[in-house]
């Protein structure tokens, strides 16, 4: 992990003045990942979900909802949602459907999984279709060029179905802890622009 001569969650106060919510995808986030190295060194909020082995998409999103209904300072200062892989399908099916989307100003959506494909695993089947709607704030799509859950056309054309800008980040697997991120600053600079 990178050393910074200030606290970064001193320069991170300054960047992100506003509440930051983590949507891990299938499994959770492990200790080495980027999204985990978020919550340390800057506090963003991880939303936990009951059932990370067989996660149902109706589940995720009610609890995803619940979170942001009942967190008071949303009401004037709109949250920032970080998602990885399945947290971006989480974020896309949550948008379509809820009445509380004016709670969020923008989403970070990194490696978003293609659900549809014939090799998803049992456990994610009922996350097909992938929900394609606009999204209704801002949000940028980062994929890898060799995600071995999705591939780089089919993430740009997610991207584009959700209005959203699209990164083509590099030969960087999953964009999770294997693919040696550490706190990954790259992705947190893309963060600070959608807070902007």
């Amino acid at each position: 992990m990178s050393q910074h001569p200030i606290p970064t969650n001193a320069l991170d106060a300054q960047a992100i003045a506003r509440p930051v919510y983590l949507l891990p995808g299938w499994l959770n986030s492990d200790p080495d990942h980027w999204q985990s190295a978020w919550q340390r060194l800057h506090g963003d909020t991880r939303v936990e979900q009951n059932d990370w082995e067989w996660p149902r998409r109706g589940d995720w999103m009610a609890r995803l909802d619940e979170v942001l209904q009942h967190d008071a300072r949303l009401r004037e200062r709109p949250a920032l949602l970080v998602a990885h892989s399945l947290g971006c399908q989480l974020v896309a099916a949550w948008a379509a459907h809820s009445a509380h989307t004016a709670r969020v100003q923008g989403a970070l959506l990194v490696a978003p999984p293609d659900t549809e494909r014939d090799d998803t695993p049992p456990q994610l089947h009922n996350w097909r279709p992938i929900r394609r709607p606009r999204l209704p704030f801002a949000s940028i799509v980062v994929a890898s060029s060799d995600d071995p859950f999705c591939s780089p056309e089919r993430a740009a054309g997610m991207a584009a179905d959700w209005g959203a800008e699209f990164v083509l980040a590099g030969p960087l697997g999953h964009v999770n802890a294997a693919s040696g991120l550490g706190d990954w600053p790259e992705g947190r600079a893309l963060l600070k622009r959608l807070a902007a």
